[in-house]
């Protein structure tokens, strides 16, 4: 390359990096962005199984989790979801609505990363790939950044590395060294959206369940979710569980209610009036798939399985229902960074500005994206944290 001197640089081509390249390029900035791997987007190429989960219809500052809740909203009023589907409809990108508000490509996640390519392409953004970072310093104008493809200098320097999640795709660490490099501080990073294992009898009953997926509302630390629940060999997954796992700590014990939509006790008071020949197990597979009411009667009425209610003591039949509605499940831990959506948290927030990101002690340094304290919920909300974040950056650096 001949210009070795850029406006900006960005380090990292995922969802946020891009989003800040193309708009500070608009802006009449000249962006080069850097990036390890062999193609940018990766992350987003996989997300929703590979349809992209790119924002959500209901977008609020209680869908993220931060030491400073306050600091996302900002960039949130900022760049809201609604500019974002503009965006994906001028591109005549086909999108559909899930639950919960969560929209999604009709085709592939393909079209989303094409369309933040286009739109740097436009702004005249340079990208380099396999590229590695060796050293960043800072210069009198600005920083250096020497890498596996030769020196460069910018004005600015944007850090879009992402988290630590998924090191297959290339995550890793970087970013957090560049902040600590500057003198910024890290919270504690844990894995988040990720499933939970288990280590106990309940590792057999998930392997034995294995497939099966659940409507439950699940809780820790007064925190419920009321989402899918599936089983799986390892241990529990699905929405509920990913969601759940951002707010557990080790050694915390997670409350399932099986059946969210009704009183335990009354239901099985009235399988015993009305019912009074049945057997209990019979019964409950109108409610949950049968394989699961197997694993529950081991568990919880052994003793009672092959009784007609008639014969089942009303309080037996209470200690069945207080499973049913509060099945407690201790997990060993969760799969960890191999299979998490997210790093939760990372450059504490008290360093940035919330309008633009940029650090307040290190001018022209910003961040974006995942490798700060603010980590979303499942359904489209990282996304739009890594759109805002990177168009806030690309306002002003």
């Amino acid at each position: 390359m001949k210009n070795k001197h850029y406006d900006v640089i960005i380090l990292g081509g995922g969802a946020a990096g891009l989003f800040c390249a193309f708009t500070a390029g608009q802006r009449g900035q000249s962006v080069l962005v850097l990036d390890s791997s062999n193609k940018v987007g990766k992350k987003i190429l996989m997300s929703g199984g590979g349809r992209c989960n790119f924002t959500n219809l209901d977008i609020q500052p209680e869908n993220y989790l931060s030491a400073n809740p306050h600091f996302c909203k900002s960039a949130l009023n900022g760049y809201n979801q609604w500019q974002f589907i503009e965006m994906v409809e001028q591109h005549k990108i086909a999108y559909h609505e899930r639950k919960h508000g969560e929209l999604f490509c009709d085709e592939s996640a393909k079209d989303i990363l094409k369309m933040l390519t286009d739109e740097c392409a436009k702004a005249k953004v340079v990208i380099q790939t396999k590229c590695a970072i060796k050293t960043v310093s800072v210069l009198d104008s600005g920083y250096s950044i020497k890498t596996s493809q030769g020196d460069f200098e910018s004005k600015s320097l944007v850090i879009a590395t992402g988290g630590l999640s998924i090191p297959t795709m290339g995550a890793t660490g970087f970013g957090y060294e560049i902040a600590e490099q500057f003198g910024l501080s890290l919270l504690p990073r844990t894995a988040g959206l990720v499933p939970f294992t288990f280590s106990d009898k309940s590792k057999q009953i998930c392997e034995r369940l294995s497939g099966l997926a659940v409507d439950v509302s699940m809780s820790v630390n007064a925190t419920s979710f009321r989402e899918n629940l599936l089983f799986t060999h390892r241990g529990i997954s699905g929405p509920a569980a990913l969601q759940l796992s951002s707010y557990w700590q080790p050694g915390q014990t997670i409350a399932v209610n099986l059946l969210p939509d009704m009183d335990a006790r009354d239901l099985l008071l009235g399988y015993k009036n009305n019912s009074a020949k049945s057997l209990l197990r019979n019964l409950l597979s109108q409610q949950l798939s049968k394989s699961l009411v197997l694993e529950l009667q081991n568990l919880y009425w052994q003793d009672h399985a092959e009784k007609p209610m008639a014969e089942i003591p009303d309080a037996a039949l209470f200690d069945v229902a207080s499973h049913l509605s509060d099945w407690r499940l201790k997990p060993s831990g969760t799969e960890g960074y191999r299979t998490a959506e997210v790093t939760l948290c990372g450059v504490n927030t008290d360093h940035l500005s919330s309008k633009t990101m940029e650090c307040k002690t290190q001018p022209g340094l910003f961040f974006v994206g995942e490798v700060m304290d603010v980590t979303g919920h499942l359904g489209g909300y990282n996304f739009q944290w890594a759109w805002a974040s990177g168009y806030a950056a690309g306002q002003y650096v």
